[in-house]
């Protein structure tokens, strides 16, 4: 599990099957307390995030670079050749089962109840709820 925003927009491909392929590149950020000098510091991770089928055309239409989005997958490596020298590398992604829409859509009719759609999340504070702890 991942929460992140994008660094660029989705690309997206079909393969020879007729699959959709999405992929995106995640920045997932996290701060800590440095030991030695008792400051907060951040700290920056990117992730390529791959997403098949129909969740791919989703992403492609509802992301863009600094869309905030929390992902549920499955780390895979991938073995390709470099075109560039021809050599053989590989990559660790994450092979996305769920993708989280964390920002609301900039249009769109909502989900009957007033409530967002499938697969995005609301953007108000009005929709939070206290917790009395």
């Amino acid at each position: 599990m991942l929460t992140g925003r994008l660094t660029r927009d989705p690309e997206i491909m079909v393969t020879q099957n007729g699959i959709s392929k999405c992929w995106f590149s995640l920045a997932v950020n996290r701060r800590y307390r440095d030991k030695a000098s008792g400051e907060w510091k951040d700290d920056v991770a990117y992730v390529p995030v791959v997403a098949w089928r129909d969740a791919a055309q989703r992403c492609k239409e509802k992301l863009k670079k600094g869309s905030p989005v929390h992902v549920e997958g499955r780390l895979r490596s991938r073995k390709f050749e470099d075109k560039g020298s021809g050599s053989s590398r590989t990559v660790l992604e994450v092979e996305a089962r769920r993708v989280q829409f964390l920002a609301a859509a900039e249009s769109g009719p909502e989900a009957p109840g007033g409530a967002p759609q499938e697969g995005e999340a609301s953007g108000g504070d009005a929709d939070i709820e206290e917790v009395p702890f």
